[in-house]
């Protein structure tokens, strides 16, 4: 079957299903937690999104998580490994067409935790540049229902033009 590309409008609720995601995150690596992040377009005020909650787990010790993975099956989870970004642990909930939480799990000073929280952070502090996002994802979906490449593809370089504007902003 294949992931099919839906972004939707804004979900107030979005903000309480990662309340309740991080409290059974919280419970399963407790103790290596040292923050819990929403993420994501799901994190940002009024932008259209895939309804995919993104959370943000800043840990300790990278090297302990894949012990815990276990739990994290018991909860519905699907470990993916580092999934393409080197020193992160990955999980999805739900099916690989159908998912609802994406786990993004780095240790402590991984450089991407900052990347992440500033492209979030710029984005809520910048409503104009959140709604030109907004706009080219809801484009991107249509033209590429189908292709998560693509549709991955072409937010590439609004991405990166954010993430440098986030980090001179910071």
């Amino acid at each position: 079957m294949v992931r099919r590309i839906e972004v939707v409008p804004y979900n107030p609720n979005w903000k309480k299903k990662f309340d309740g995601e991080a409290r059974v995150i919280n419970s399963i690596f407790n103790e290596e937690i040292i923050a819990i992040h929403h993420i994501g377009s799901t994190a940002i005020p009024e932008i259209s999104a895939k309804p995919i909650i993104d959370i943000l787990v800043e840990v300790y010790n990278i090297d302990q998580i894949d012990g815990y993975n276990t739990k994290m099956i018991e909860q519905e989870y699907i470990p993916k490994g580092e999934y393409g970004i080197l020193g992160r642990r990955f999980f999805i909930k739900g099916s690989e067409e159908f998912r609802t939480f994406h786990v993004h799990i780095f240790e402590e000073e991984n450089p991407e935790i900052r990347r992440l929280l500033n492209f979030r952070n710029y984005m809520i502090a910048h409503p104009k540049e959140a709604q030109k996002y907004s706009q080219l994802k809801e484009s991107l979906a249509q033209e590429y229902p189908e292709n998560v490449k693509s549709y991955i593809d072409g937010k590439d370089a609004f991405i990166k033009k954010i993430d440098e504007k986030a980090k001179d902003w910071k």
